[in-house]
């Protein structure tokens, strides 16, 4: 690369690559201006969407130690590089792509981990992280509520039992 300028922007695209805990590439042909717009705040706040060249966007995914991207560099590609919960991402590319058929998902990375398309609209299904941890704290919850339950029981169910048998020695004591 004898151009400083390339080589700048090559060093942004790996310092993205690197801080983002996902990045899904997608085919942006067709979209108008607004579209790609519309998409940006669809993909909320923890994203960032980026029209980028294919070979910069190569060598920088490269340099970041990502090199199962290489076969989706082709045609016009934008990176929505995602430093937030990956799932509200993919929900906002998946709802755009299905009233927008122009926007096709190649695939992308998860964690250093390749993606393909398919995957990407499965993490999409999958509830938002928040929802999932509110979800584990409420069984935590039934189930300390149900040991709590099954504590008070037992003292319980022995003064029953001893005030029972107390009861019935009483009464065999009164009929003697």
């Amino acid at each position: 690369m004898a151009r400083p300028d390339k080589a700048a922007a090559v060093a942004e695209l790996a310092d993205q690559f690197r801080s983002s805990n996902a990045a899904v590439l997608t085919e942006y042909r067709g979209l108008t201006v607004a579209q790609l717009k519309t998409l940006r705040r669809s993909l909320g706040e923890d994203a960032q969407y980026a029209v980028v060249k294919n070979t910069l966007t190569k060598i920088a995914a490269n340099e970041a130690g990502i090199s199962t991207l290489d076969d989706l560099f082709n045609g016009p590609t934008a990176v929505a590089f995602i430093t937030g919960d990956p799932v509200t991402s993919a929900k906002g590319l998946r709802d755009f792509a299905k009233d927008n058929p122009n926007l096709v998902i190649k695939g992308g990375v998860l964690d250093g981990k390749a993606l393909s398309a398919d995957e990407i609209k499965k993490l999409a299904d999958l509830e938002s992280r928040e929802v999932l941890l509110a979800k584990l704290a409420g069984a935590f919850k039934g189930k300390q509520t149900q040991t709590a339950r099954l504590f008070q029981a037992l003292p319980s169910k022995f003064v029953r039992t001893a005030e029972a048998l107390r009861a019935k020695q009483a009464e065999q004591g009164g009929a003697e």
